[in-house]
């Protein structure tokens, strides 16, 4: 279903909610233009004005081969992480990386329960596997091969057994009644409909100062299962970085050390410009402004299904001055997690363990499963599946700015920043993106500050510090039209049952 783009805010706010506009996040993005007369047109022009002279190179490769890539990735995923049906999956999830209207060209699907893996065959005879891998999740083989380049590895969390642990480290919830001061009938009105299975919505949780006041799942899922996030990782791969400048690795505002910048003007571009999407990196992405199809198969794209996403994103040209254009593009969120890898494999420790030893085991993070490429470079721009609940402990977190159970995890002013409109964005007249990959703006009906990690299919995790609310919602990417219209009317609801907190 292609993006109508319409013409003014109020419209765009409310269409996107109301699940008129299936589309991502950076869809609804760059629909919010800069004039009411013609959106794009100024944002388009502004760009230009300000665009250095390199040229932009496809991907290679054919894109039906890419779109098959994601497909079998996709369904490895459904099935054996987070337990569909895999006739179910290849109907209603994933839609990102592997359009449904390209699903078609499929002519052949054998799904192996006992390898763990999935393999489709297009009429030309190609074949795409996927396979889970560890604690790495499904990952799709190179074209041609049946394995990955890597030795995976199996990452056990290290957290107290959360059956006799009390939440948020463990699975039990206390006994003790609500605060007086919420509406608990409006609570649990909010919940029934943000679960209305119209809208496939499969986990729904609401926390208030960091305690669970609403929950619910759907058909054959429960609390511990992890779900298609999406771009929710974006906002996770920013957290991951924040955790290592706050363990004194680097610093925010410096000049990102990536090898293969050294020495040209794209040494300059600062860790903060990366992650506020304003790079100025040189790629393609169908949620930018002049984007048509007949450029060609996006980079945007191709940064899951390649071979190695680390190389492509640190080998492109600059577009922008850093700090200077705003765009929605998966190049700095796979630059940001190169620049952790190169960090934790230069202290000599587990890049894949890092995650969960340094930012899940402190939360009681069990079910977050981040996945890689053939190299084993993680894709958490958008490859990575959680459950309701560990999204809502990694909310939390940025609600307590950055303390956890009286620890400083983020840096003091992270979140600060994070919630901060990136002034590149600003510069564009969209004021819709922050810092560490946090959305701004996303049309919801709140109308205290708020910030949101978000990802394509309706996956959200909205962060309102003046009401000590956190409010996750997970469900399958095609009920993302009327689980908009469903999680509009529960997050109205919820600003009527939860007062404001007093300073």
């Amino acid at each position: 279903m292609q993006c109508v783009k319409n013409r003014t805010l109020s419209i765009i706010s409310s269409l996107l909610l109301t699940g008129l506009i299936a589309c991502g996040p950076q869809e609804f993005m760059d629909a919010r233009g800069a004039s009411d007369d013609d959106p794009m047109a100024a944002v388009i022009a502004r760009g230009e004005s300000l665009e250095l002279p390199t040229q932009w190179d496809p991907p290679p490769g054919e894109p039906i081969v890419h779109h098959t890539s994601g497909f079998a990735k996709t369904l490895c995923s459904a099935v054996f992480i987070t337990g569909l049906d895999w006739r179910d999956a290849a109907a209603n999830v994933g839609g990102f990386t592997s359009p449904f209207d390209q699903r078609s060209a499929v002519v052949d699907t054998v799904v192996d329960f006992d390898n763990k893996s999935v393999s489709l065959t297009l009429g030309s005879g190609i074949v795409r596997s996927a396979k889970l891998y560890g604690s790495q999740g499904c990952i799709t083989h190179p074209l041609g091969e049946d394995s990955i380049y890597f030795e995976p590895s199996v990452v056990e969390p290290m957290t107290p057994n959360p059956e006799t642990t009390l939440w948020p480290m463990g699975d039990v919830l206390p006994d003790s009644p609500a605060p007086s001061e919420i509406d608990m009938a409006k609570v649990n009105e909010a919940v029934e409909i943000a679960m209305d299975q119209e809208g496939k919505t499969l986990g729904f949780v609401v926390t208030y100062k960091g305690r669970i006041i609403g929950e619910d799942y759907g058909p054959g899922v429960d609390m511990h299962t992890p779900f298609e996030s999406w771009s929710m990782g974006k906002s996770l791969t920013g957290t991951l970085m924040a955790v290592l400048i706050q363990q004194g690795v680097y610093d925010l505002w410096q000049p990102a050390p990536i090898p293969e910048w050294q020495g040209d003007a794209r040494s300059e571009i600062r860790i903060a410009d990366i992650m506020r999407m304003s790079s100025g990196i040189r790629i393609v992405a169908p949620g930018d402004p002049d984007y048509t199809p007949e450029m060609g198969y996006p980079d945007h794209l191709y940064l899951y299904t390649g071979y190695n996403a680390f190389e492509w994103a640190s080998t492109r040209p600059q577009q922008w001055e850093p700090n200077t254009v705003g765009r929605y593009r998966n190049t700095d969120p796979a630059l940001t997690n190169y620049l952790t890898r190169l960090a934790v494999e230069g202290r000599g420790e587990n890049y894949h363990a890092f995650p969960q030893r340094h930012l899940f085991d402190k939360l009681g993070i069990r079910h977050l499963i981040m996945e890689t490429d053939p190299n084993g470079n993680f894709l958490t721009q958008g490859y990575e599946f959680g459950s309701a609940r560990d999204w809502t402990r990694l909310g939390n977190l940025y609600l307590q700015d950055g303390v956890w159970e009286g620890e400083r995890i983020l840096p003091e002013g992270y979140v600060d920043y994070a919630f901060e409109v990136a002034p590149a964005w600003k510069d564009d007249g969209r004021p819709v993106y922050g810092g560490g990959f946090l959305w701004k703006d996303l049309g919801f009906p709140i109308e205290d500050d708020y910030g949101a990690f978000a990802g394509a299919g309706g996956q959200y995790t909205v962060i309102i510090p003046a009401r000590g609310l956190v409010i996750a919602r997970l469900g399958k990417y095609t009920g993302s039209g009327p689980g908009g219209r469903n999680l509009n009317a529960a997050i109205s609801l919820l600003m009527e049952a939860v007062p404001q907190i007093e300073d």
